[in-house]
């Protein structure tokens, strides 16, 4: 049986899953221009990779008995695009933080299967962090 510790970690990463879903969808929807037409498409496809993660992680979730939040942390669209990559950066920061946290957590309650879910993610995670940051990077706006 997880811990009510484990579970709470779990529905927090839904809440940021959701979020991040949003944001990265609204942010698609607003890049315009030249730099717009070179990174919409890396927002929309991350958008949709980190609402998979959400239903996973709701899965899971629900397979050791409790209920998924539907309610999105926060979520920072910004006014303008360098702020967007620089929320974006900041989330999947925050997100490898939270992964690493919740594998160890899961790994101390011998959740194998919750473990290895979240290895997988972070993985992922990590990806779109070398992404945004490297579109940060190459930002001359």
């Amino acid at each position: 049986m997880a811990s009510k510790e484990l579970l709470g970690l779990l529905n927090d990463a839904i809440a940021r899953e959701i979020q991040v879903s949003i944001q990265y969808m609204w942010q698609h929807v607003q890049w315009v221009g030249v730099h717009g037409k070179a990174v919409s498409g890396t927002l929309k496809d991350t958008a949709i990779a980190e609402m998979k993660h959400a239903e996973a992680i709701a899965e899971r979730l629900f397979y050791l008995g409790d209920i998924p939040t539907t309610k999105p942390a926060p979520i920072t669209v910004g006014d303008n695009l360098k702020q967007m990559l620089e929320a974006d950066v900041q989330a999947e920061e925050e997100a490898i933080e939270m992964y690493k946290g919740i594998i160890q957590v899961a790994k101390d309650e011998s959740d194998i299967t919750t473990a290895y879910l979240f290895m997988t993610i972070l993985s992922d995670e990590e990806a779109h962090h070398d992404d945004f940051t490297s579109l940060l990077e190459s930002w001359h706006g």
